[in-house]
C-alpha cells in the first residue's frame, strides 16, 4: 500500500520513537505489548512491572472497563512508579470539545487513543489542540476497512486494528481474520488487538508482523479485572518470540 514494512520473514528491528518526545519512549524490540482496560491501581503496578511497553485506561463511559476521571491519575502514577518506561494510554471515543480539558497532559497519560468515528481532519484538530501523540483505532471487517488507514498516515502517530463488532467499540475478544492483514504495511506503527493471549502469539507472528500487540479481555476474570498469571504468560510468550 505504501512504503515497505517488516514482514514475517524479516528480522525484528529496534522500536522507533513511537510518539513525539514522550517522557519514556518504548525501547523494547517489536512486537511491543500493551495491556488495556486496567481499573485497579495494584494491578496496573503489577502489570507495568512485568515490562510491558504501554498500559491502557478506558475513558469511554459506556464501557464496562470505564475508569472515572478522578481515578485515572492515581492509576497512571502507580504504573509509572513500577515502570517509568511504560506509556500511559487513555482510550476515548469521539470526545467533544467540551471535554478536551480533561484529556490534556497532566492527567497521567502520555498518549490518547481514539476509538470512535474520528475523521483524519478531527484527529489533526485534536493533535493541534491537545499537543498529545494520537493513536487511531480502526475496526476491521473487510479489506476496504484497511484502506481507511491510508487516510490517517501523516496525521496520527500509530494505528490500532481491532475486529468489527456492531455494538461495541473494543474489548470484545473477537479476532480479525489473519488473511485480511497479510498485505497490510502502513507507513506508521500499528498495533493488533482482538483476543490476544499467550497461545496466539506464535500463530499470529508466523503470518503477520504488527509492531505491537494489544491485549485485554483474554486476560480477565471480569471486565477490568486482570488475571496476572495470564498477563505474565503473554509477556513471556512475546519475549520468547523476540529472542527467537
Amino acid at each position: 500500500m505504501t512504503e515497505a514494512r517488516p514482514t514475517a520473514d524479516q528480522p525484528d528491528r529496534p522500536a522507533p520513537n513511537l510518539v513525539p518526545s514522550p517522557p519514556h519512549p518504548p525501547q523494547a524490540r517489536a512486537p511491543w505489548l500493551k495491556i488495556c482496560g486496567l481499573r485497579q491501581n495494584d494491578q496496573a503496578a503489577a502489570v507495568a512491572a512485568m515490562g510491558v511497553q504501554a498500559l491502557g485506561v478506558i475513558g469511554v463511559a459506556s464501557s464496562p472497563r470505564w475508569l472515572a476521571p478522578a481515578q485515572r491519575p492515581d492509576l497512571f502514577a502507580a504504573m509509572a512508579a513500577a515502570n517509568p518506561a511504560c506509556l500511559g494510554v487513555l482510550v476515548v471515543a469521539d470526545p467533544p470539545d467540551s471535554e478536551l480539558d480533561g484529556l490534556e497532559t497532566g492527567q497521567g497519560h502520555q498518549v490518547l487513543q481514539l476509538h470512535g468515528q474520528e475523521s483524519p481532519q478531527r484527529c489533526a484538530e485534536l493533535k493541534r489542540r491537545l499537543g498529545l501523540p494520537l493513536w487511531k483505532a480502526l475496526r476491521i471487517r473487510s479489506g476496504a476497512d484497511l484502506e481507511l488507514a491510508l487516510a490517517y498516515e501523516g496525521v496520527v502517530d500509530g494505528l490500532l486494528l481491532d475486529a468489527w463488532v456492531s455494538d461495541q467499540l473494543g474489548g470484545t475478544g473477537q479476532a480479525i481474520p489473519i488473511e485480511l492483514l497479510a498485505g497490510f504495511r502502513p507507513s506508521l506503527p500499528w498495533w493488533l488487538a482482538g483476543g490476544i493471549s499467550a497461545e496466539r502469539v506464535t500463530p499470529i507472528l508466523k503470518q503477520i508482523r504488527p509492531d505491537g500487540l494489544d491485549a485485554s479481555s483474554a486476560l480477565e476474570r471480569a471486565p477490568g479485572d486482570k488475571i496476572l498469571g495470564r498477563v505474565a504468560e503473554l509477556v513471556a510468550a512475546v519475549e520468547a518470540w523476540r529472542q527467537n
